[in-house]
C-alpha cells in the first residue's frame, strides 16, 4: 500500500509539480538562475555580515551542501542509472536547472519572512513564510511536522543504514559499532547548536567535494577516449534513441526527476531552514547563493557518479543490485579495489554531515511547533541518535517507502505556498533588479517598500543602512522588535 501511494504521489504528482512549476518560475523570473550564474560567486566573494550568532552567506551554502550532497549523489544515482539507464541522468540534469530556479525563490521567501529568536538568532524556512504570508499557522505547522519527521526522522535512520552497511562491505567493520560511533560524534555537535554544526560543515564539506571530484577527474583521464561515448548515451537514452536502453524512456524520467529531488532537494521546503539563518543585505542574496548550491549538488557531484558508473565498463543494461555496490565495483573496476574503500569513505563524509543538517531541520521545525522546546530539544536529540544506532543495525525498507510518501507531502505543501507566494518573491527580485541597474555593488533591502508584508523590524529594520560586519545582534539595525504599520 506504501509503494502505490508513493509511486502516485512521486512519481506522477510530485513530478508534474517540480518540472511545471520549475519551468513556470524560470520563465517568469526571465531565467534569474541562468542570469544571476556569475553573480553567485560574487556574492559568495563578498559575504562578510556574520558573527557570533549568525552564518555567512558561504556558512549557509556549506550548510545547505551537507545535507543536499549525501547517499542521493552515490546511492540515488546508481538507483536511476540502474533502474532509467543513462538517460535518468539527462532528466537528473533538468530536474537541477529547473529547480535552481524553485531554490533560489524558496529560500529568498525563507531570508524574507525569517524572525529574531530570543536567542538572537535567525529562524526561518517553510512553516515561517505560509504564516507570516499566507496567514495560514495550520498549515505552517503541518509543514514543520512533515520536515520533523522526514529529515530529523527518518532519513537520518535510512542514511546511517546506508553507511554502516557500506563500511561492513569494504572494511568488514560491525554495524552495531559503526553505528555507535557514528550517533556518539552525531551528539558532541548536536549540542555545540547551529554554529558548532556550520563549523564542521565548513571543514568537511570542501573536504568531500574536492576529494570526490578529484577521483572522477581521475578517472576520466584514464577512460578519456570513452568520456564522448558516456556524454552522447546519457543525450541519446534519455529520448529513446540509443537501442540499448530504448524501453527505458519512461523509467529514466520517473527515476532521474525523483532522484533528482531526493538529490538536490530544490522546492521541498528544507534549504529555505538553513538559508534563513544567514546574515545577508538583502533576501535576494540568499536565493542567489542556494540556487548554486543546487548547481553544485546535482550538475557536479550526481554527474561524477554517472561518469564514474559509465566509465567503467562494469555497468550493463538490466544491471540488478543498489546503488552503493554499483558505485563501489564501478570505481573498482578502474582504479582498483581501493575504489570499493574510498567510495565507503567518502559516503560516510556524505552522510556525516548530512544528518548534521537533517538534525538541525528538525530542530528548526520543533523550535516552530513549540515555543520554548527545551526538554523537548533533549528528547528530540536522543530520539534521533537512537534512530540512527535503530538504523544502522535493521533493515529499513518500509521507513524509506514512509519517507518518500511524507517528503512528497511537504513538497506539494511548499511548492503551493511557493506558488501562492511568487508575486511578494517577484517584487523582491524586481527591487534587487533595480539596484544592481543602478550601480549599487550590494543591494540593501529596505522594508519601507513593503510595508504591507508581515516582515520582523529586527530581521529587516525599517531604515536601511550598511550591516556592521562583525555585529552578532538581530536588531543591530533597529531600535526594537515591531511589525511594520
Amino acid at each position: 500500500m506504501l509503494d502505490v501511494i508513493n509511486d502516485f504521489l512521486s512519481g506522477k504528482v510530485l513530478i508534474a509539480l517540480v518540472l511545471g512549476l520549475g519551468t513556470y518560475f524560470t520563465i517568469r523570473s526571465r531565467f534569474v538562475q541562468l542570469r544571476y550564474f556569475a553573480h553567485m560567486i560574487s556574492v559568495l566573494r563578498d559575504s562578510t555580515l556574520t558573527g557570533n550568532r549568525h552564518l555567512s552567506s558561504f556558512q549557509a551554502l556549506t550548510l545547505s551542501l551537507a545535507g543536499r550532497v549525501g547517499t542521493g549523489n552515490i546511492v540515488g544515482v546508481g538507483i536511476a542509472v540502474s533502474m532509467g539507464g543513462p538517460g535518468a541522468v539527462f532528466w537528473m540534469w533538468m530536474t537541477a536547472l529547473l529547480g535552481m530556479s524553485s531554490s533560489f525563490f524558496e529560500c529568498t521567501l525563507g531570508q524574507l519572512y525569517k524572525r529574531c529568536d530570543e536567542n538572537g538568532q535567525y529562524r526561518g524556512g517553510p512553516s515561517w513564510y505560509i504564516q507570516h504570508g499566507l496567514g495560514k499557522r495550520w498549515l505552517g505547522t503541518t509543514a514543520a511536522l512533515l520536515l520533523l519527521v522526514t529529515f530529523g526522522f527518518a532519513i537520518n535512520g535510512l542514511e546511517s543504514h546506508a553507511v554502516s552497511h557500506s563500511l561492513n562491505d569494504a572494511f568488514g567493520l560491525s554495524t552495531s559499532w559503526s553505528g555507535l560511533a557514528l550517533s556518539l560524534l552525531l551528539g558532541t555537535v548536536f549540542v555545540g547548536g547551529i554554529k558548532r554544526i556550520a563549523a564542521v560543515a565548513d571543514l568537511l564539506v570542501p573536504l568531500k567535494v574536492i576529494a570526490y571530484v578529484g577521483v572522477t577527474l581521475y578517472v576520466i583521464v584514464l577512460q578519456i577516449d570513452q568520456v564522448p561515448g558516456a556524454l552522447i548515451s546519457i543525450v541519446k537514452s534519455a529520448f529513446g534513441l540509443d537501442q540499448a536502453f530504448g524501453g527505458l524512456v519512461g523509467s529514466a524520467i520517473i527515476m532521474g526527476v525523483r532522484r533528482g529531488v531526493f538529490s538536490n532537494e530544490a522546492g521541498l521546503g528544507s534549504a529555505p531552514n538553513v538559508a534563513c539563518a544567514a546574515k545577508v543585505a538583502h533576501p535576494i542574496a540568499q536565493g542567489v547563493v542556494q540556487a548554486f548550491s543546487v548547481f553544485i549538488d546535482t550538475i557536479v557531484i550526481c554527474t561524477c557518479t554517472a561518469l564514474i558508473i559509465l566509465l567503467s565498463g562494469f555497468y550493463t543494461p538490466g544491471f540488478e543490485g543498489d546503488g552503493i555496490a554499483l558505485a563501489q565495483n564501478s570505481l573498482a573496476e578502474v582504479v582498483g579495489d581501493w575504489g570499493r574503500m574510498f567510495i565507503s569513505v567518502v559516503l560516510a563524509l556524505f552522510v556525516f554531515t548530512a544528518m548534521l543538517y537533517n538534525y538541525y531541520l528538525g530542530e528548526n521545525s520543533l523550535r516552530f511547533i513549540i515555543a520554548a522546546p527545551r526538554k523537548s530539544l533533549i528528547a528530540y536529540r536522543l530520539l534521533v541518535l537512537m534512530l540512527v544506532f535503530w538504523g544502522a543495525v535493521e533493515d529499513l525498507s518500509t521507513v524509506l517507502a514512509f519517507a518518500d510518501i511524507t517528503m512528497t507531502l511537504l513538497a506539494l505543501v511548499n511548492l503551493i505556498a511557493m506558488s501562492l507566494l511568487f508575486k511578494v518573491c517577484m517584487r523582491v527580485l524586481d527591487d534587487y533588479d533595480e539596484q544592481r541597474r543602478a550601480g549599487t555593488r550590494t543591494p540593501v533591502f529596505d522594508s519601507n517598500k513593503f510595508r504591507d508584508l508581515d516582515l520582523d523590524l529586527m530581521a529587516w529594520p525599517a531604515v536601511p543602512t550598511p550591516f556592521p560586519p562583525t555585529s552578532s545582534v538581530c536588531a543591530d539595525r533597529a531600535p526594537a522588535k515591531a511589525k511594520l504599520t
